[in-house]
Order: C-alpha cells, then sequence, then structure tokens
C-alpha cells in the first residue's frame, strides 16, 4: 500500500492552550469517534519515531500512542524520518508494548534546501549530520538537492520494505509531486496508466461503492457532481438515481470547487481575458483552451468554468475540429469521440477489466448563440433520428427529439462473465438540473471577476441571457462521427438561410 498525501503544517504562533470540556489530547477524540460512531469510520493516529518533542520521554511517547490504539485507533502514520533504523527501532518498540495495529512509515523525499528547513523548525527534528555535511555545499542548487532527496528515500523505501516488517509506504509531498513519483518509480511501484475500473473517477465514499451509472453532463466536474448528489436518496445504480429526490436540483454552494480551490482572481483574469471587447473575445478564450496556445496577452488558458482541467487524452482525439468550431461561436464544453469496440486496454479510452471492449456514442455538449441555434434547429431534422439533440435556454425553453425522457447510454463496456456495463448516460430529466449550473457557472464564475457594469461583465451576461446550452448524440457509433457535419451544415445554414 503507497499513500500519496500531501502534509499541511500550520506556523507555530502561541502556545496552545487547553479548552474545558474540548478534545485537549488525540485519544479524547479517538475515544468520542468510537463512542458516537462505532466502527463507522477508520481512525489513523501519529507516531513519533524520535518520540513526541513536547513528551517528557520516548518511553512516555510510546504509552500514550499505546492509549490511543487501545482507545479504537486502527492505524499509526509516523512522523518523517530521516534513517531506516530510527523507523525499525520504534516498530521493534512499539510491538514490545503490544501495539499491534498497522505502522506505515512517513517518507519525506528532500526537495530544496528551505523546505527542509522550515519542515525541521515546524517538526522539531533534528537532520543526522551526515545529510547536513551533504546539503549545505549544495544548499542553493535545487535539483541537486532534489536529486540527493529521491536517492536518499529510494534507498531508505528498500530497507524498509527489504525488512519485511513494513507493509506499505505514506508519503509527505507538500503538494509537489515530482520528487515522490520519482522515488516510485524506481521502486517499481508506479504504474504509469492504471486501469480505470469505469470511465469516471470513482468516488471514494463507502455509500457509493455500487455507483455504475452517471450523466455525462458534470464529467468536467466531478466534484461537483458528487456534492450535489450527496443527498439523494438513492445513490446511482441501475439508471442514474432518484429524481424525485428533493436535493437533486439544489444548486447549493457548488461554484466554490472551483473558484475557492483552484485560481485566484488575478490568475483568471489573465487566462479568461482582463478587458473583453465583444462575443468573439469569448471565443477566443475556448479556442486558446482547446489548442493549448497563449492567448493574446501570453498567457495559457489551463481551465474554464466548466472545466477544472486541462484536456483529457480522450478529448485530444477531437482537438482540430473542436478549435475549428470554437473560432465560429461553438462554445464546447463536454465531448467525447464515437469508440467501436476497442480493447479495454487502450490507454486512451480504455477502461474495465481486461479481456473486454469499450463503446461511446460521440458526444458534443456547447454553448451556442440564438442566430445559431435557429439555424441548427433545421439542419437537425435531417439528421433525425440518428441525431439526439437536446436545446435549452435560461429560462428552461426545450427544444427535443427525445420526448420520451428516458435515458441513452453513451458509453458501454463488454466483459467476459459479466453483463453489459453501461457507465455513462445522457438523461433528459438530469440535463434540465445541469443546465441551472452550466448558465450560473458564467456568472458565478466569470462575469463576477469584473466590475459591475463594465462592458466586459455586460458581454458575459448577454451570453448568460441569450445563448443556449445544446447537446448532441450520435447514435450511429460504429459510423464516422456526423456530428462535425452537422456543425458545418449548420454553419453553411447560418451564412446562407435557406427556407423553412
Amino acid at each position: 500500500m503507497v499513500n500519496l498525501f500531501h502534509c499541511v503544517l500550520d506556523p507555530i504562533g502561541e502556545e496552545w492552550e487547553e479548552e474545558a470540556e474540548g478534545f485537549n489530547f488525540a485519544i479524547d477524540l479517538v475515544k468520542h469517534i468510537r463512542r458516537e460512531f462505532d466502527d463507522y469510520f477508520d481512525i489513523c493516529v501519529a507516531g513519533y519515531p524520535k518520540g513526541h518533542p513536547e513528551s517528557e520521554s520516548y518511553e512516555a511517547d510510546l504509552q500514550h500512542l499505546k492509549e490511543k490504539v487501545d482507545a479504537g485507533a486502527d492505524f499509526i502514520i509516523t512522523q518523517l524520518f530521516f534513517r531506516a533504523e530510527t523507523f525499525l527501532q520504534f516498530l521493534k518498540d512499539c510491538r514490545a508494548i503490544g501495539i499491534t495495529c498497522p505502522i506505515l512509515p512517513g517518507i519525506f523525499p528532500i526537495q530544496g534546501y528551505g523546505s527542509l528547513r522550515q519542515l525541521v523548525k515546524l517538526s522539531k527534528l533534528e537532520v543526522p549530520q551526515e545529510i547536513k555535511d551533504i546539503i549545505e555545499p549544495i544548499k542553493d542548487n535545487d535539483a541537486a538537492i532534489r536529486n540527493y532527496g529521491i536517492d536518499l528515500a529510494v534507498s531508505m523505501c528498500r530497507e524498509l520494505l527489504d525488512s519485511g516488517l513494513v507493509h506499505g509506504l505514506h508519503f509527505y509531498t507538500l503538494n509537489r509531486e515530482v520528487a515522490t513519483i520519482a522515488v516510485l518509480r524506481r521502486l517499481g511501484l508506479w504504474q504509469e496508466d492504471p486501469r480505470r475500473p469505469l470511465p469516471w473517477a470513482v468516488s471514494a465514499h463507502p455509500k457509493r461503492r455500487e455507483e455504475d451509472v452517471r450523466p455525462i453532463f458534470w464529467a468536467s466536474r466531478p466534484k461537483s457532481y458528487i456534492h450535489r448528489t450527496q443527498e439523494w436518496d438513492d445513490f446511482p445504480n441501475g439508471r442514474w438515481g432518484n429524481s424525485s429526490s428533493p436535493a437533486f436540483g439544489e444548486l447549493k454552494d457548488y461554484y466554490l470547487f472551483y473558484l475557492k480551490s483552484k485560481s485566484p482572481r488575478d490568475q483568471l483574469l489573465k487566462m479568461w481575458g482582463e478587458e473583453l471587447s465583444s462575443e468573439e473575445s469569448v471565443f477566443e478564450v475556448f479556442t486558446c483552451y482547446i489548442s493549448g496556445t497563449p492567448n493574446p496577452n501570453g498567457h495559457k488558458v489551463t481551465c474554464l468554468p466548466w472545466n477544472d482541467d486541462p484536456l483529457a487524452q480522450e478529448t485530444n482525439l477531437l482537438k482540430d475540429q473542436l478549435e475549428k468550431v470554437n473560432k465560429r461561436g461553438i462554445l464546447t464544453i463536454n465531448s467525447q469521440p464515437n469508440v467501436n469496440g476497442k480493447p479495454s486496454t487502450d490507454p486512451i479510452v480504455g477502461w474495465g477489466p481486461s479481456r473486454g471492449y469499450v463503446f461511446q456514442k460521440a458526444y458534443l455538449e456547447f454553448f451556442a448563440s440564438s442566430e445559431m441555434v435557429t439555424a441548427l434547429s433545421k439542419v437537425l431534422k435531417r439528421y433525425e433520428p440518428r441525431v439526439n439533440y437536446h436545446i435549452v435556454n435560461v429560462q428552461g425553453k426545450n427544444i427535443t427529439n427525445s420526448t420520451d425522457l428516458q435515458p441513452n447510454a453513451v458509453t458501454w463496456g463488454i466483459f467476459p462473465g459479466r453483463e453489459i456495463i453501461q457507465p455513462t448516460v445522457v438523461d433528459p430529466v438530469s440535463f434540465m438540473y445541469w443546465k441551472d449550473e452550466a448558465f450560473a457557472l458564467w456568472i458565478e464564475q466569470w462575469a463576477k471577476l469584473y466590475e459591475e457594469e463594465s462592458p466586459s461583465r455586460m458581454i458575459i451576461q448577454y451570453i448568460h441571457d441569450n445563448y443556449f446550452l445544446v447537446n448532441l448524440v450520435d447514435n450511429d457509433f460504429p459510423l464516422e462521427n456526423c456530428l462535425w457535419q452537422v456543425i458545418e451544415d449548420t454553419f453553411q445554414e447560418l451564412d446562407n438561410p435557406t427556407e423553412q
């Protein structure tokens, strides 16, 4: 087992003081959790291979640790250390006093002189002299220190694993993953392309372990999807959920999953435009996101309100077409290519167990102007029933040829000895709830970057008020994706309108 956690350390301020009836020691919290929640939670407590810096002695600290385990802790993760023998002796001492639960060593690959000094100051650890002697001459060479830190961590991990007493590692990354990944690669513990069990990231929540179906609309905002559906009466399993749940339609604070956790205002302005002069300025932002090229101000657009991360590998298969249509005002926020029986081990579109085959219908979701939608509506009549569509504005005006409100499976897989799995659907009911979130993101995450009544804010407000949200599904997945031809025909209709 390998844990990849970052370590959060608060600067040491004033002396901590006990609070009456509060959790003054870790054991108080452990006892409370076990008393109130029985075995619902797994509880981890901290171990100090050199003893807690504020403990009266190493032996006394071990006894406090045993008390926490006896109170209900399931396993221990240690503070960092610099020699393998330090942990192995700590492990031996724990076992000698009756601590039998798993104990994971906390590994910290040294990544820089400054970060090491700060961590040592906060943790009150002593760096061995032999390490100081190596680091001091190279303290201004970050690359050299990181390489040494990797070598040291690899050597220490190998010694721990070779002892036969250690069955897992916990890494302190300090939000910098490069050194940890390098260590894992050299230990042979890093899998470059881990197979996905489903096309989307599976929730770690134990109550959602059976979830095997999701609407495609939240594919690029999985945190929002998990947050919005956490109170559903039935978790998605077999269809997509229970649309009668009163919690399903609540927006709550979904937008917090982006602005507060990702990028500050000035960084977003650099990406999305400190000043917008027209709707075409917005088209350019979307195009730069797709193409990966810098915007006119020289800044790369690495995310959009509807897409928390850079393009997925699968989306790169459509990059040329997506770039072309965004330049013309088809503002894409979600897409997938058609797939007809690719091996489940395919590095780009594969998922599920090996020796299976995966399938996908081509999907495209975008915002478009009312003029574009008028032209698109004419064109779509020529592609029925091959293409399913939903077209909706912020007020809820809905144009669709899916009148029976049944979900349309757009991803499925066939595996030996199992039923067909359909993990991703386009669902008319959930689309109308997603619509609320998708339109609100224009205002909550983009328009609010600008001053009220400013031209930039008015442009985004206009798009919010007048554009439509569209999704298209090409049901004929064995054939070449026809959605790009639908869009091309729409451009021609827009340029040269025909009679209705």
